[in-house]
């Protein structure tokens, strides 16, 4: 018995050495949310935000995963600065009310060891709503400048505006939905 109870607790203490949590900063130079949506049905508009900033968490072992990603919305850059002024406007993001957008997560999923989506929540324009990020890429690597691991990916979505009260020019100038782009690396902490 003594056997038994000494080996149960050498796996336990196996077990929690190789599940950690590990944290991670988001690197701002590695990382981009990007949308693309439909303009009078003919061509597609993109643009990007230039600042955003976060952390993750990541158990690998574990298979689980904590994500917090804040957009300033005043960065909104589509290379057309009339364009940008509009976006700002109260006519579609209002920036002077609602600065920042955040995504917020706490469920990574899985396909063997390769994240393939994060589940989570995306606070625009004062409303909450579920957001599915799904993984077309995803990635560990120790980075030879920074001398740590780096975790990242590629991962989009598509939603639908309406959801956050951006209705402006529904449907004719563009459709509800918009497609968004999240290419993401995070430096380990």
């Amino acid at each position: 018995m003594k056997t038994f109870v000494a080996a149960a607790a050498c796996l336990l203490a196996f077990g929690a050495a190789h599940a950690q949590t590990a944290s991670y900063a988001i690197d701002p130079t590695h990382t981009f949310v990007s949308f693309e949506i439909g303009h009078f049905g003919t061509s597609t508009n993109r643009g990007r935000w230039d600042k955003k900033e976060g952390t993750v968490q990541f158990d690998r072992a574990g298979k689980t995963g904590r994500v917090e990603l804040t957009i300033d919305m005043n960065s909104i850059n589509t290379g057309v600065p009339p364009f940008d002024g509009h976006l700002k406007s109260k006519d579609l993001f209002n920036t002077a009310e609602h600065p920042t957008a955040k995504f917020v997560s706490n469920k990574f999923v899985f396909a063997g060891d390769k994240v393939t989506a994060v589940e989570g929540t995306l606070t625009l324009m004062g409303k909450s709503n579920p957001v599915t990020l799904k993984a077309s890429n995803f990635n560990c690597y120790n980075n030879p400048m920074f001398k740590r691991e780096v975790c990242g990916g590629d991962f989009e979505t598509t939603i639908q505006r309406s959801q956050w009260g951006l209705g402006y020019g529904l449907p004719v100038v563009a459709p509800d939905n918009v497609r968004l782009l999240i290419q993401v690396e995070a430096i380990k902490q």
